[in-house]
């Protein structure tokens, strides 16, 4: 059964060049344009994984992080956290909120989808 990437970013170019890559990696593809819409996916849509942006409008990226591990049906959610900031603190505070990975851009492209196969390669 194919696994469901959900693609969380702001930038129409990022959005669409991650939602390509999933796709041509065989994964279902999901993709919201701000915090808000993301968690209204989850709601409807449980996803294996969520590529989610740090600096987005309405919920930033560490706010939709902190709502999806507080809420205990959805404990099995990876999230790989994609932001421009590099700073090691902004690195642990998205793996201090619950993020599976931290992966700073610009980023190759192979890296994104090795990462995604190594996290789901166990649910």
């Amino acid at each position: 059964m194919s696994k469901t990437i959900l693609v969380v970013d702001d930038e129409p170019n990022i959005l669409l060049s991650l939602e390509f890559l999933m796709k041509q990696a065989q994964y279902i593809v999901k993709t919201a344009k701000d915090g808000e819409e993301a968690l209204q996916i989850v709601e409807t849509t449980l996803p294996d994984l969520i590529l989610l942006d740090v600096n987005m409008p309405k919920k930033s990226g560490y706010q939709v992080c902190e709502i999806i591990r507080a809420n205990p049906a959805w404990k099995t959610i990876r999230i790989v956290m994609l932001t421009a900031k590099g700073r090691d603190i902004e690195r642990e505070k998205g793996l201090a909120l619950g993020a599976d990975e931290y992966i700073t851009k610009p980023f190759a492209t192979q890296e994104v989808v090795e990462k995604v196969k190594e996290l789901l390669a166990d649910v």
